[in-house]
């Protein structure tokens, strides 16, 4: 699959409910072309537990999936833990993109381990120019809100999620599958 055109980095940010949901319709298109695929979602807890509906669906297609988060910041010790796992993270990444063992990567939550100082902005986008250019870099989808300006400048497309309504802040409704997971 590797070649089909030139390697692409999108960014979905914003402060509205979608971001996510865009990546996993690109990784669906991706893999209806036959693409080899993988997931790293950043922040977020274990999919499984979660019980997350892109999760099943994506281990059912075989797309290889790791999560690098333990959960809201903000609960006990999680900042700390976010910020070593985001490390690990952005390490298994780099290895994905340097042996080109897949065409697409989605990184959901990416942006946060740049908004909150987890990973260095600058090194980030740093490596990403040099290596974009590389034999079998694969296009890489990224997620999240705040992405930063320098994350921006480097990406070919970015798209910016609005909350105009949402069910949960208007109606007083839980997280439900189908919808949010």
């Amino acid at each position: 699959m590797q070649g089909t055109g030139k390697p692409l980095i999108l960014v979905y940010t914003g402060n509205g409910k979608g971001k996510t949901t865009a990546a996993m319709g690109q990784l669906m298109r991706a893999l209806g072309h036959g693409a080899r695929c993988a997931v790293v979602q950043f922040i977020k807890d274990d999919p499984a537990k979660l019980d997350s509906g892109e999760y099943h669906t994506a281990q059912v297609l075989g797309v290889t999936w790791k999560n690098y988060g333990c959960g809201f910041t903000w609960i006990g010790d999680n900042n700390e833990k976010n910020a070593q796992l985001a490390f690990k993270g952005w390490e298994q990444v780099k290895r994905w993109i340097s042996t080109g063992a897949f065409d697409m990567i989605i990184l959901d939550e990416f942006t946060y381990t740049l908004s909150l100082g987890y990973l260095d902005t600058e090194q980030i986008c740093l490596w990403l120019e040099d290596h974009k250019g590389k034999k079998d870099f694969p296009h890489l989808v990224i997620t999240g809100r705040d992405a930063p300006e320098k994350l921006l400048s480097i990406a070919d497309m970015v798209s910016e999620i609005q909350e105009i309504k949402h069910h949960m802040t208007t109606e007083g409704h839980k997280p439900q599958p189908l919808i949010e997971f």
